[in-house]
């Protein structure tokens, strides 16, 4: 008896750790950790907005007389990130490798490349993590162009691929305004 309820106590603890590790790793899937990028020394740009569930809701309530479409999307977002770095010589090469990192660990975790255009002067990536056939969990934007400055955006929440067009628009994100069009080629496909 006593060796079985040492077993089970074991059992336990290990399940225990291993369901909280997971969830502490990674308790909202559509949520990736950008960490904090360099600033250039030269002084150029560099923004970091970070909009939570609790300003989301405010703007909402703000928006939710005059304009009801805004407010259902905003409704379902649960985290807003952003950040403007602009590069030099002193942080380019760092911010390049970050965003190769994220990258990786994007397609790592499951998250689906949606877009990705390479051209001389930029980069740009689009990733989604996708929950079923209906819905968009995360959303991430890369952009680096390589003379200028880095973009990266990460929406979280429960996102319809017809709204994200309405998300772009509403906070001036380009990539995310020609979005819509794409998902809904690939999900009548």
């Amino acid at each position: 008896m006593k060796t079985r309820f040492s077993t089970f106590t074991c059992i336990t603890t290990l399940v225990s750790i291993f369901c909280f590790s997971a969830c502490a790793e990674n308790p909202n899937p559509g949520w990736i950790d950008l960490g904090k990028l360099p600033m250039s020394v030269k002084g150029k740009e560099y923004v970091e907005v970070n909009i939570k569930n609790n300003l989301i809701s405010m703007a909402c309530k703000l928006v939710e007389k005059d304009e009801p479409h805004v407010a259902t999307v905003l409704r379902g977002l649960k985290n807003i990130r952003v950040n403007v770095v602009g590069l030099d010589d002193s942080n380019r090469e760092t911010v390049e490798n970050k965003l190769r990192g994220i990258r990786e660990e994007m397609e790592k975790k499951g998250w689906e490349r949606v877009v990705a255009v390479q051209s001389k002067d930029e980069d740009i990536g689009v990733y989604m993590k996708i929950r079923g056939e209906d819905a968009v969990e995360g959303l991430v934007v890369t952009v680096l162009n390589h003379n200028k400055e880095a973009v990266l955006v990460n929406i979280e929440g429960d996102i319809r691929p017809e709204q994200l067009a309405t998300v772009g628009q509403r906070f001036h994100i380009e990539p995310l305004k020609k979005i819509a069009p794409l998902m809904e080629d690939k999900q009548s496909k």
